[in-house]
C-alpha cells in the first residue's frame, strides 16, 4: 500500500525535473508557429526529455556524490555506473514508450480536441505523464526494494 510518505519521496525526486520539463514544453510549444503540428509534437517531446533527463541525472549525481562526502569516501567510476544503470531500470521502457508513442500522441492530439492550443499542451503534457510516471514509479518502487 502506497502511503503518504510515498507520494511525497516521489514528489520530492521528480518536482524539480518535472518543473524544467514543463517549462521547456512550454517554450517549445512556440514552434507551432513555425512547423507543422507532428513536427511541433516530437519538438517538445524532445525537449521536455533533454531538460527531464538533465535534471534529473545532475542531482542523482549530486546526491550520490553527497552522501560520499558525508561517510567520507571519494565517488568511484563503479558508482556512476551503477546510478546510471538504476536510472536506466527507472525510466528505460517507460520513456521508450513515452517518447515513440504516447506523449507525441498527447501533444498532437490534446490542442486539436481541446481547441485551445495552450491548454491542450498542458492536458497532453498532464496526460502523458500519468502514464509515464505510473511506470517510472513501479520501477522505482521495485529498485529500492532490490537494493
Amino acid at each position: 500500500m502506497f502511503t503518504k510518505s510515498n507520494f511525497k519521496e516521489w514528489f520530492n525526486r521528480y518536482k524539480y525535473a518535472e518543473l524544467a520539463s514543463t517549462s521547456a514544453a512550454l517554450i517549445s510549444s512556440l514552434f507551432s508557429k513555425i512547423y507543422g503540428g507532428l513536427t511541433t509534437a516530437y519538438l517538445i517531446t524532445f525537449a521536455e526529455y533533454l531538460a527531464f533527463y538533465s535534471v534529473i541525472i545532475f542531482s542523482s549525481y549530486k546526491k550520490t556524490v553527497k552522501q560520499n562526502k558525508l561517510l567520507g569516501q571519494r565517488t568511484s567510476s563503479l558508482e556512476i555506473l551503477k546510478l546510471l544503470k538504476n536510472l536506466i531500470l527507472e525510466f528505460g521502457y517507460p520513456a521508450i514508450l513515452d517518447f515513440l508513442i504516447i506523449r507525441p500522441f498527447c501533444m498532437y492530439w490534446m490542442p486539436i480536441l481541446f481547441g485551445n492550443y495552450f491548454f491542450g499542451i498542458i492536458f497532453g503534457k498532464i496526460s502523458a505523464d500519468l502514464c509515464f510516471y505510473f511506470f517510472t514509479i513501479v520501477n522505482y518502487e521495485f529498485i529500492k526494494r532490490k537494493y
